[in-house]
């Protein structure tokens, strides 16, 4: 795999499939994606101009610039009578050579994305990060301001490169009736959305403190309907151990 790296952007040449549709339209087809790590947590997706479905992309007048990727030119989508405004860039004298003939779309602005045959959700996945969930018969517990909200050797441990171990807890073993559901969600591409709850006790509210994945991805079916908190926001201990201190 060619790897170029300018400042904090780096770029490579992915294997994978890829493909983008918008209202059941393919807009792209490619079997040699760049992924662009214009930011350190997970790259983006550039596609080739020859990949694009021919009268997809509307020019604009518009133009945008990066400090690394240097001009671009922004373009709308157009999908029959549907348009959606720009929401492509191209950087056609970009200092980074490999990206001068690609395109990159903004995430929301595609319907579906995918990976061979398979769907990807919010964002890339990393091919340098590996979630791995292990069964632990470590005791995990949980409280606030000594209000006990969870207890339990039954957990399962979830390690992410380069993330704090997250403990998921058996719902049988946290106290449910203290935990009150919030609209809040959010998505992971390993693990895919969350829902969350908020613990209130006495005159105690602590919003979006524990969260749960009720339908994961596959590769993360082990933490279904399990559920986690925030150690920075509740007391969490695992044999004893605190894993961070609680919100002031």
């Amino acid at each position: 795999m060619t790897t170029t790296v300018r400042g904090r952007v780096r770029v490579e040449h992915g294997e994978r499939r890829l493909r983008g549709y918008v209202r059941g339209t393919p807009v792209f087809d490619s079997v040699r994606p760049l992924l662009v790590w214009e930011s350190p947590h997970y790259p983006a997706y550039y596609v080739p101009l020859d990949d694009v479905r021919e009268g997809t992309l509307v020019a604009t007048d518009s133009t945008e610039h990066s400090p690394s990727r240097g001009e671009a030119d922004v373009y709308s989508i157009r999908v029959g009578e549907h348009e959606i405004p720009a929401a492509a860039r191209v950087y056609p004298h970009s200092p980074l050579e490999e990206i001068r003939g690609a395109v990159r779309f903004d995430w929301a602005a595609i319907d579906s994305w995918f990976e061979e045959d398979e769907q990807i959700f919010t964002h890339p996945r990393d091919p340098y990060t590996r979630v791995d969930i292990l069964p632990s018969s470590r005791r995990v517990q949980v409280e606030a301001d000594g209000v006990p909200l969870a207890d339990s050797v039954h957990a399962r441990a979830l390690f992410e490169t380069g993330l704090p171990v997250r403990w998921y807890l058996p719902k049988v073993d946290v106290r449910m009736e203290l935990l009150t559901p919030t609209d809040t969600s959010t998505g992971c591409p390993y693990k895919g959305t969350a829902q969350y709850w908020s613990a209130r006790f006495g005159d105690t509210v602590i919003d979006d403190v524990a969260w749960s994945y009720p339908t994961p991805l596959p590769e993360s079916e082990r933490i279904a309907g399990f559920v986690s908190f925030y150690p920075d926001k509740v007391q969490v201990s695992v044999d004893g151990v605190p894993l961070g201190r609680p919100a002031p």
